[in-house]
């Protein structure tokens, strides 16, 4: 991994811009214009990205209640893909639904089209591969629209000091920003949160964090077939690339990680780790099949964070908070699942339970709580931008999956300062384009050497 600085940020000028962004935050709710949707009241939305979970949230984006809200433009690189999306929300949120044909973008340029429907104060949700969202990101904060973005949001050092830049710029301008680290708006945990910074469980010494399945989405991918355009082949692939999600340790382990660093209240300062592939045969993907990663925090304490896509072997999905006066089930099951409980031992058998959370009727799902959180602070310009956050938890990521593919310990300053960029010239891409991971001539891709490809990836 390059220690080369190409931006020249260090993590002490990182931290001191997150300060800067904070204090700008509260300057700009206070000083700023307020930025409201269009005058008839209704808050028009933008879909970037029309997958699985771009669908999902503009289905969850038109649940709440808090005032009209109108789909009004889509954009996607596929048309099926738009169409079975438009189809899919269409039939669940009938009369919020306003996209006709000449709002329907198809192309790598789509995004600056939705994009264009809307206007300051609006809302485009983007759900592309992540190579994509510096690129996105930029162009809503040039032209004054709130956004909610699905993570991760980076895999690279590149792209996360652009997007930190983008991040000072549209709290700047007070828009409001969303990422999809739901874990957050997840009631329970948020109980919880409060409770460990108030001292419940002592100081916390280590945590541990677990998502261990079978194959998930397309972690996973054989040869391209060769019939048809590879980097949109490989888009339609992305969990099998760095490049277009940070691979399947990012995709899947971002929330758990996110949640037990929010609840140590830091960031890791390092990480060290290993991971490998087994029984994969002709697979061409980037990813290992288990990882197993050991965060350093500042005073010491330990994040395990242990990844693992093997079927036939003992799943695990859970969290956990570990401190000088008890311990926590962060999340009983999933990304962030209910009840969250506090014991006075280090282990739920054998010890008594002190806490355990209750959610309030209607607030159970932490996707419609995003967007009613997200939406309710448009509506009041209320203070809201989780950019920065977002942008944090996905370097975090990054740092573990790398500190794996090289076999070396890596510091977030490392992560933060490579000048290794996955996508570069993503913001200029054609359907025409080629991908930026090309496969040889037997159809395979580089793949992390741990000790061999020490300072980069791959």
């Amino acid at each position: 991994m390059s220690e080369g600085n190409s931006s020249g940020t260090s993590r002490r000028e990182f931290l001191k811009n997150t300060s800067r962004i904070a204090v700008a935050s509260a300057v700009a709710s206070a000083a700023a214009p307020h930025v409201h949707a269009a005058e008839d009241n209704t808050i028009k939305v933008a879909l970037i990205g029309c997958g699985g979970r771009g669908t999902g949230a503009a289905a969850n984006a038109l649940s709440v209640n808090q005032g009209p809200m109108k789909l009004v433009a889509m954009a996607d690189v596929f048309e099926n893909r738009l169409n079975g999306s438009y189809n899919n929300i269409k039939n669940r949120h009938r009369d919020k639904v306003d996209v006709p044909d000449d709002r329907k973008f198809i192309g790598f340029d789509g995004y600056r089209k939705a994009m264009d429907c809307l206007k300051p104060g609006d809302v485009a949700i983007f759900a592309t591969p992540l190579a994509f969202r510096w690129v996105h990101f930029r162009y809503a904060v040039e032209k004054g629209l709130n956004v909610f973005m699905e993570k991760p949001i980076t895999a690279d050092g590149p792209t996360s000091r652009r997007m930190l830049e983008t991040a000072e710029q549209s709290v700047a301008k007070n828009l409001k920003v969303g990422v999809g680290l739901m874990s957050r708006h997840q009631r329970a945990l948020q109980q919880l949160a409060n409770r460990i910074h108030d001292g419940e469980i002592g100081d916390i010494v280590m945590m541990r964090a677990y998502r261990m399945s079978g194959p998930i989405g397309s972690c996973f991918s054989g040869k391209w077939p060769g019939n048809s355009s590879e980097l949109l082949w490989q888009i339609q692939r992305f969990h099998s690339f760095i490049w277009a999600s940070g691979g399947s340790f990012n995709d899947f382990m971002i929330h758990v990680i996110d949640h037990c660093c929010w609840m140590k209240d830091a960031w890791p300062v390092k990480a060290q780790a290993l991971g490998g592939r087994h029984y994969r045969g002709d697979a061409v993907d980037q990813n290992f099949d288990s990882y197993s990663v050991e965060y350093t925090f500042a005073d010491g304490t330990k994040l395990i964070a242990d990844g693992r896509n093997v079927a036939g072997c003992t799943p695990i999905y859970k969290s956990y908070a570990h401190g000088t006066k008890g311990s926590a089930v962060v999340s009983n099951h999933g990304d962030c699942g209910a009840p969250s409980s506090i014991y006075t031992g280090q282990q739920p058998e054998g010890s008594t339970k002190t806490w355990q959370s209750e959610i309030p009727p209607g607030e159970g799902n932490p996707y419609d709580n995003e967007w009613n959180d997200l939406v309710d602070a448009i509506r009041n310009d209320n203070p809201f931008n989780e950019a920065e956050r977002g942008i944090k938890a996905s370097l975090t990521s990054s740092l573990g999956r790398a500190a794996a593919h090289c076999g070396q310990e890596l510091t977030f300053d490392e992560m933060l300062n490579s000048d290794h960029e996955y996508a570069p010239d993503a913001d200029k891409w054609t359907m025409d384009s080629p991908p930026p991971l090309k496969s040889d001539e037997n159809g395979k891709y580089p793949i992390p050497m741990p000790g061999l490809t020490k300072k980069r990836e791959y």
